[in-house]
Parts: structure tokens; C-alpha cells; sequence
């Protein structure tokens, strides 16, 4: 899969041990609306993903989250690669994080069960919906504002305005 960009805040030691948490997300559009999770708590949109578990491979991973975030379920054939970003910054109880994040667009069926979120995922006041690109971006450009330094909204951010740049074009 191809790298899209790197996001090194150069903010830890360099010679410190690193843990490497990587995750898949899933960029699903439907009626032209981008699925997308909304922090009622931070006000921003996060793309639906998360960490890869031991024995999954990226794309069993994305279904997963996908499943538990959105409640909805991922056509398998429907999957294509877009490409990783990869974050490296200070982590909030190691040395140095790095995530790889590879990106899929995919579809998915119609039928939507309710999300599954974690009780740290409650507590953010998570809440899957289907939004236009240009507000997700809006909204994610307005939290940067107040939180510059936020390396997951600034990779989402960046996602989707790339997406939004390849939109454009055809």
C-alpha cells in the first residue's frame, strides 16, 4: 500500500522504545455523504477505523471496526486500497507512538444496526453519522483551531481533503 503522507511531530526522544499501534479505516460514501464519527465532547469527526487486533489482518480489521462504529457491514468485494498515513509522535505513556493508518474505500449493505462503542468511545460522546465532506472538513478545520497540535484530527483532516481534491477531479 502506498504512503500518502507522514505526520512526525518530532516531539520525543528519538532514542526512546517505540510502540507501533497500527489501524484500518474505512472511507464509505453513501448518497454522496462520507460516514464519519462525531465527538459531541471535542466537536470534531473522526473517520471510522481503529486498531488492528493480534490475528487480524488490515482489511479483516476495517470490517470490524466498521461493524462496531457504524453498524454497518462492509461488502468484502467492494474493498480498495487507498494508501497508509503514518503518525509518529511523543505517546501518552511510551516513549514514542507510531501508527501506520491504511485507508479503504468500500461499500456497504443498507441494512445500519446500532454502534457498538467502547465505554472510553461513549464517554467522547461518539455518534456515527453520514456527513458532507465539505462540513466534515469545516468542522475538523475549526477544532484544529483551538487543538493545532492534534495529530488524529490533522490525519483525518488531510484524508479528507484529499479525498475531497480526487473528487473534484473526475
Amino acid at each position: 500500500m502506498k504512503l500518502l503522507f507522514e505526520i512526525d511531530k518530532k516531539n520525543y526522544d528519538p532514542n526512546g522504545k517505540a510502540f507501533c499501534r497500527p489501524s484500518a479505516r474505512a472511507l464509505i460514501f453513501r448518497e454522496g455523504k462520507l460516514a464519519v464519527i462525531y465527538s459531541h465532547a471535542h466537536k470534531f469527526y473522526k473517520i471510522p477505523g481503529g486498531g488492528i487486533e493480534e490475528g487480524e489482518d488490515m482489511v479483516e480489521a476495517m470490517i470490524r471496526e466498521v461493524k462496531e462504529e457504524v453498524g454497518l457491514t462492509v461488502i468484502p468485494k467492494s474493498v480498495k486500497e487507498y494508501g497508509y498515513v503514518r503518525r509518529i509522535q511523543k505517546g501518552h505513556y511510551e516513549p514514542v507512538f507510531i501508527q501506520d493508518n491504511y485507508y479503504y474505500f468500500c461499500e456497504v449493505e443498507e441494512k445500519q444496526v446500532a454502534s457498538k462503542f467502547s465505554e472510553s468511545e461513549k464517554k467522547e460522546g461518539f455518534e456515527a453519522q453520514f456527513v458532507a465532506l465539505e462540513e466534515a472538513i469545516k468542522v475538523n478545520e475549526d477544532f484544529l483551531k483551538e487543538n493545532h497540535d492534534d495529530g488524529m484530527i490533522d490525519r483525518e483532516l488531510r484524508i479528507m481533503k484529499m479525498v475531497q481534491k480526487e473528487i473534484n477531479q473526475v
